[in-house]
């Protein structure tokens, strides 16, 4: 059995290949790339932020969700002349995880290096459970008489 494709019309391929060069860029959606590990004591979002510095990236902790956005602005120029190739993503971004719960937000810190941001989260002291000794009423192991 053979594959059969349908030819297009030369001018479809130019239109495509023409529209492309000359519309107007569409802004792009960029989510950067993050990983998540778990220690002991704590948890490790690094998120890779080229590009940025420190005061382009907002971290933010409300009702058990850390969240990390920010903006990377496009580095190119409109021309005139000639065509670009443009395949570095840009814009606004913003990543969501939700915490465990009793996380002490006021204990997670962030450091920036090299456009790779750390954010450091320490785990909620676990709950221990508590044991409630169990005592005789009376002193015999009965219950004491109810009187109405």
């Amino acid at each position: 059995m053979s594959l059969v494709i349908k030819p297009q019309p030369l001018s479809t391929e130019f239109d495509r290949l023409f529209g492309r060069m000359f519309d107007a860029p569409v802004a792009q959606r960029w989510v950067p790339a993050m990983d998540l590990t778990e220690a002991e004591d704590h948890y490790l979002l690094k998120a890779d932020l080229p590009g940025l510095s420190e005061e382009d990236i907002s971290i933010e902790v409300e009702h058990g969700q850390l969240t990390v956005s920010g903006e990377r602005e496009a580095e190119h120029e409109r021309s005139e002349e000639g065509w670009h190739r443009i395949e570095r993503s840009f814009g606004k971004f913003s990543r969501t995880l939700t915490l465990p719960e009793g996380v002490d937000a006021d204990a997670v810190t962030a450091e920036f290096d090299k456009g790779v941001l750390n954010v450091r989260i320490p785990k909620p002291e676990q709950v221990k459970p508590r044991r409630i000794e169990v005592k005789a009423a009376n002193g015999d192991g009965k219950p004491p008489l109810v009187e109405s």
